[in-house]
């Protein structure tokens, strides 16, 4: 299987992946894939079939049963598009219990190597090029201060009408990082090859143009 189209993005929680990945697919004219927006929709599946939380393995046999698809900017759940259905609050609040599972992490492993057969994309997470792409065309690691991803996570709240407390979210985030880079499974890491990009000081365009740059010069 040929993954030397692949162009994957790391980095932990806040530091802008989603974000860039999608700028830069569109800047390369090439597809997004959006692992999240798949782990999404085993999250919709579970609770649509009234899943038992606390059942791991029901919750792995559920996922192998049915073909979840991230392509085109669409995700679709046995053919059906969810795209809407899966960005819910409910459904938000349910995708850690798929997303921290080790089998479903490996099942998805296979779905998203079978999303990129044949397709030249940008793929984002904590586990593109470490786990899912290692032979992957380029890599990036994209990273910022928690100060500063606390504090762009502060605007977003902030334009829906909340309230945020900064160091309140620094501290979560330094706990996601810490539980991040300590999962058993597609754990948070520099992959072996990877680009580090600090983004702390950097706006979205730049970031996006330097990764545009640095592929572009690897042809």
């Amino acid at each position: 299987m040929n993954h030397t189209r692949v162009i994957t993005i790391d980095g932990p929680a806040g530091s802008g992946k989603s974000t860039v990945a999608r700028l830069l697919a569109k800047r390369l004219g090439i597809d997004f894939l959006d692992t999240g927006a798949m782990y999404r929709a085993a999250a919709l599946l579970g609770l649509r079939r009234k899943a038992d939380w606390n059942d791991p393995k029901m919750l792995v046999r559920l996922v192998q049963g049915h073909e979840i698809v991230n392509q085109f900017g669409k995700t679709t759940l046995d053919g059906e598009d969810v795209s809407e259905a899966i960005r819910t609050s409910e459904v938000t609040g349910l995708t850690h219990f798929a997303a921290d599972n080790p089998e479903i992490r490996e099942v998805m492993v296979t779905l998203q190597r079978q999303c990129a057969v044949g397709r030249s994309l940008v793929t984002e997470g904590r586990d593109q090029g470490s786990v899912v792409f290692p032979d992957a065309y380029r890599k990036f690691y994209l990273s910022a201060s928690a100060e500063e991803r606390a504090r762009r996570r502060a605007e977003e709240l902030r334009a829906r009408g909340e309230n945020p407390d900064v160091e309140e979210l620094r501290q979560q985030i330094l706990l996601r990082d810490q539980r991040d880079s300590q999962r058993e499974v597609g754990p948070l890491r520099v992959p072996d090859g990877a680009i580090v990009i600090d983004s702390t000081a950097m706006s979205v365009d730049e970031v996006v143009e330097k990764m545009y740059q640095l592929t572009q010069s690897r042809r």
